[in-house]
């Protein structure tokens, strides 16, 4: 959608995963594209934390999904 492509224009993205640390990834990003990128705190441990998350407030989400549907 163009409201999210304009918020990751102005503010850039937040990259993880073991992928994103290579090294120069976010200057490469930023050259080619012209859109900051920064890493993520903890970037190796971001998927596994949000499962975490995920799995403590599954209630809230199955609810969500189910409203979806």
């Amino acid at each position: 959608p163009p409201e999210l492509a304009s918020d990751i224009i102005d503010k850039g993205i937040i990259m993880t995963g073991g992928t994103s640390q290579l090294r120069n990834l976010p200057e490469l990003i930023y050259r080619r594209t012209g859109v900051h990128a920064v890493l993520a705190d903890e970037a190796l441990f971001c998927v596994a934390k949000g499962t975490g998350i995920a799995l403590e407030h599954l209630d809230v989400y199955k609810k969500a999904i189910i409203a979806k549907r």
